[in-house]
């Protein structure tokens, strides 16, 4: 397994040993023996598959408070731009992004502490994994909207294709006037 810093704090692009023969291929997504240092021996407590159709964007959704979720996230099949941005009070990387292309045919992971919004667009059509520390709490649900200026996220796909409640979501500046995040 091979560990790659992203240069913000704790979130860990993982590039798994993968094993192939003639039958095929096989390797370890999680082995918590493996990845207690990097997770933080967080007890994962759901697991999620979503399928997405080229051109679909999620995100950016963020859980708060005690809510508040780790993931390891990895695609099964297909292409993804997985995007991130630090929302921790405090952090020396507060506010910034981070986007890696994670793909079926590469099967690198990330992982996402706690803090964090976290989105992806479908660059082919795709199906998406991901564990979650906590499970999902509508009551403590909000998001940054897709295409928050302030951000200046390239999705890399020219037309998305939304939900109606991620259309719908703040920009980054109201969630601090709010005081839901703070620096």
């Amino acid at each position: 397994m091979e560990i790659i810093q992203t240069g913000i704090e704790g979130l860990i692009q993982i590039i798994p040993k993968v094993y192939n023969d003639q039958r095929g291929w096989f390797f370890e997504l999680f082995k918590a023996s493996h990845l207690k240092e990097i997770t933080g021996g967080h007890n994962f407590r759901q697991d999620n598959i979503s399928f997405s159709a080229k051109n679909v964007l999620r995100g950016l959704h963020l859980q708060l408070g005690t809510a508040a979720q780790a993931k390891l996230v990895c695609v099964i099949h297909g292409r993804v731009l997985d995007v991130v941005v630090d929302t921790r009070q405090g952090s020396a990387t507060f506010g910034k992004t981070f986007q890696v292309e994670l793909s079926g045919n590469s099967k690198n992971m990330l992982f996402v502490p706690e803090g964090f919004a976290h989105g992806f667009s479908a660059l082919e059509d795709s199906t998406f994994f991901y564990k979650c520390s906590h499970e999902y709490d509508p009551a403590k649900e909000t998001g940054i909207i897709w295409n928050d200026p302030a951000l200046n996220i390239d999705w890399k796909v020219s037309k998305p294709s939304l939900s109606e409640k991620d259309k719908q979501l703040p920009a980054f500046k109201e969630l601090l006037a709010k005081s839901v995040i703070s620096r």
